[in-house]
């Protein structure tokens, strides 16, 4: 866990309690929980949502270096069509559906 939080540039903050943390570092520390026990899928809705360009950056290169070195799945739902072009396959909804991205 301690690896993961350096990762994304929160470990200084580790012994710091949930209300003496910014959403942004909650967003992180929870990133970082999710992926702590080594899952084999990984479902996450807007990852980065509150974090700052350079901090979503970070976070999500974070992520994609997870999956291609530990085979893990990961399905992402964003509105960051930019976080999306980056992404190995996308799928969008439409009105319900999925439609050709």
């Amino acid at each position: 866990a301690h690896e993961l939080l350096e990762r994304v540039g929160v470990a200084e903050r580790a012994d710091h309690r949930p209300a003496a943390l910014s959403g942004g570092e909650q967003q992180r520390v929870a990133f970082c929980r999710a992926l702590a026990n080594a899952p084999r899928v990984l479902l996450a809705d807007e990852p980065t949502g509150n974090l700052d360009p350079a901090t979503s950056d970070k976070v999500f290169e974070t992520l994609m270096q997870l999956v291609r070195e530990t085979g893990l799945s990961a399905l992402i739902a964003t509105h960051n069509m930019a976080l999306a072009a980056r992404m190995d396959r996308v799928l969008k909804l439409d009105d319900g559906g999925l439609v050709p991205a």
